[in-house]
């Protein structure tokens, strides 16, 4: 009899088995259902769809660019306190309160800022009204007494043919990397004496550096600071211009403004 009951239970324990399978089923049934939960709530609030269409277009929008926004904004001239707001804001998390107010320059140390209806040299002739009697006073070599900052090559040819109606008999260099090995460079302003340099702010301090430009005989610094390039940018909205510009800024030029020896001007 025991033996007997041994394969009954056995059989009992056999459907046992199969429930716990069927009552898994159910379960694979709901995980269809739970895929039709969007369009189940779509159909009951079908301003949902409106939504969604516009959260894709707030995704797909591009960005407003810099040259976006100035192709619809009127084009406005620099000013000393423009420049000083690029050296606060650019130092503001590198130096100390202290140092900070040691980047500061007094009104005195700027000339007036071209109002947009200068040429380059209309503008000098403005601000440096005694040129030829400064020209001829000026004798020593590598050295120049009107320094003019710009963003590139291109541009530093087209300032250099804007001068002159103003430079006279005064010699003006181009100072930039393009194709031009800083060796020739320093050669060239060896040679003779150099009134005027036109040239981007990293080879303008690259020379500085090689001692093959010296600042000595500066007193105008000349800033290209309102035009702009094709994507309506100015020299200091390009990051890396910027920031060799404020290099030779803060090594070169703002002592000797504070000494009253340089003048800087934005055009």
């Amino acid at each position: 009899s025991e033996q007997e009951k041994e394969p009954a239970e056995k059989a009992k324990t056999k459907p046992e088995k199969r429930k716990m399978v069927t009552e898994k089923s159910p379960k694979a049934k709901k995980k269809k259902n739970n895929d039709q939960v969007v369009p189940f709530v779509c159909q009951y609030h079908p301003f949902c769809f409106f939504i969604i269409g516009l959260n894709m277009f707030r995704f797909q929008r591009k960005k407003k660019t810099i040259t976006d926004v100035l192709a619809t904004s009127e084009p406005k001239p620099g000013n000393a306190a423009d420049l000083q707001d690029l050296i606060t804001r650019y130092y503001s998390d590198k130096r100390s309160v202290i140092e900070l107010e040691e980047l500061k320059l007094q009104n005195s140390c700027f000339l007036s800022s071209n109002d947009l209806t200068h040429t380059l040299s209309s503008y000098l002739k403005q601000v440096c009204p005694k040129w030829a009697k400064i020209q001829k006073q000026h004798s020593e070599k590598s050295s120049v007494v009107i320094l003019i900052v710009c963003s590139s090559a291109l541009r530093t040819i087209e300032l250099l043919k804007q001068l002159t109606a103003f430079k006279g008999e005064a010699r003006a260099v181009k100072l930039f990397a393009k194709h031009i090995k800083i060796e020739e460079q320093v050669k060239l302003l060896q040679k003779g004496i150099t009134h005027i340099g036109v040239g981007t702010p990293g080879r303008i301090s690259a020379l500085i550096d090689k001692e093959g430009l010296s600042l000595q005989a500066l007193r105008y610094l000349v800033v290209d600071w309102n035009w702009r390039d094709q994507k309506l940018r100015r020299m200091v909205d390009i990051p890396e211009i910027k920031l060799d510009f404020l290099k030779l800024l803060e090594n070169e030029v703002l002592a000797a403004c504070k000494e009253d020896k340089v003048k800087i001007g934005l055009f």
